[in-house]
């Protein structure tokens, strides 16, 4: 980007102007963090000089109508409607005249001269860029010259805002359950009906979403299941909102004939490289969703969106019991039709449980010494035959002792 001056006296030639990051293998940066590097300036001929400085500015710019394509990028003419949030405004300097001067001169060859700086310990908004705006981050490195236009140079600077998906919250199961009357008035079909589960909202990219699924068609159409995921993009602007969404990965599923139903067992949909959730910016917000939806001929589609965050940090596999639901999921769906309580309840008294014909039948008999008469005299075991009882029942919904007068079938939680 140098600028050629010719022979123009002390003006000089630039023979090239550029930026290094000192570890350009560094995908990206967080807030908090370090950014360090070197300008590279090679002179054919001595240069006079004003200064040269370092900017580092970052924003997230949301903008549409006429002129919303110039907003975004640089400049130029204002839009119908446009926000901006401001994230970083720094400038140093590099190189100064000495005092009294107001202008150095650099000698021919190559220099370099060192930067670092550190980045708002704030939040910072991820990087991105969509349809009607964008979260960008650069660094510059201006040239300031006399008698001719400052020369720069610019480098896009990768940010990321971390989202861990082992928090309590992103590690929720969801579920949700829909029903849905094929046809109308007095010409029904019958009913669809779409059960979902997931094992957790908080996925990363390159995961694998085990989806769990029954589908039931008691209509007399032939319906198709399938999955997928949504992005959906939300600009905020001088009031207004503007929405983008589209797919951006998606699993089918086989025909379901009238009267039959199908079952997912953990059918797989992996999430393709993406820009993850965007939920900490005020004017563009990234969401996901995972939407499972029957196509059913002649009628609407019956659909279940369950929410997901795309996060940047990944699961773990701690925190939880089993990592995966398969070994306890039941073939015949039967958990969809539970709600297990928000506070589980205790587990009943052991005395609660045991009868008094189980305390006489796990009591072995303790025959007195024949030189013993009446209570004044006491076997050294007699105190601990008490204990000798059968350890405590494993927990469980169902009833131990069922009534005769109502029969209750097994039932398996999945805890």
């Amino acid at each position: 980007m140098g600028g050629d001056a010719g022979a123009d006296g002390p003006r000089g030639r630039v023979k090239s102007l550029g930026l290094v990051f000192e570890d350009e293998s560094k995908g990206c940066y967080s807030s908090g963090e370090t950014v360090a590097g070197h300008v590279l300036l090679e002179a054919a001929e001595p240069v006079a000089l004003r200064g040269l400085r370092l900017e580092a500015q970052g924003r997230a710019t949301s903008a549409w109508g006429p002129s919303a394509g110039a907003r975004v990028c640089i400049g130029g003419a204002a839009p119908a409607a446009s926000s901006e949030v401001e994230y970083l405004n720094l400038r140093l300097s590099l190189l100064e005249a000495p005092a009294g001067e107001g202008l150095t001169l650099l000698q021919p060859g190559k220099h370099e001269f060192p930067f670092r700086f550190q980045l708002p310990s704030e939040p910072l908004a991820t990087s991105f860029t969509g349809k009607y705006g964008s979260i960008q981050y650069c660094v510059r490195a201006v040239l300031e010259r006399p008698q001719v236009p400052d020369q720069s140079i610019r480098r896009e600077l990768q940010v990321v805002s971390h989202v861990d998906v082992n928090t309590p919250p992103l590690l929720t199961p969801m579920l949700k359950t829909r029903e849905k009357m094929v046809g109308c008035w007095l010409f029904t079909s019958g009913p669809v009906s779409l059960s979902v589960k997931i094992e957790r909202k908080g996925y990363c990219n390159g995961e694998a979403i085990p989806i769990y699924a029954e589908i039931e068609n008691c209509s007399s159409r032939l319906i198709v299941p399938k999955a997928a995921i949504f992005q959906t993009q939300t600009y905020l602007a001088s009031g207004k909102t503007k929405t983008v969404r589209h797919m951006v990965a998606n699993v089918r599923g086989n025909h379901i004939g009238s009267g039959s139903t199908d079952t997912w067992n953990g059918k797989m949909l992996k999430i393709p490289p993406v820009t993850p959730s965007i939920l900490d910016c005020c004017i563009i917000r990234v969401d996901y969703s995972l939407a499972v939806y029957i196509h059913i001929p002649g009628a609407k589609k019956l659909m279940l969106e369950l929410p997901l965050v795309i996060g940047t940090i990944p699961y773990s596999g701690f925190g939880r019991r089993n990592s995966s639901i398969t070994s306890q999921f039941s073939v015949d769906m039967s958990w969809l039709a539970l709600a297990l309580p928000e506070q589980p309840e205790a587990p009943p008294n052991y005395a609660d449980v045991v009868t008094e014909e189980e305390f006489s039948r796990h009591t072995p008999p303790y025959p007195q010494p024949p030189d013993c008469e009446g209570e004044t005299c006491y076997s050294m075991f007699a105190c601990i035959q008490e204990f000798r009882f059968q350890p405590p029942p494993l927990y469980s919904e169902v009833d131990p002792h069922p009534g005769d007068a109502e029969e209750t079938q097994p039932v398996s939680f999945i805890l």
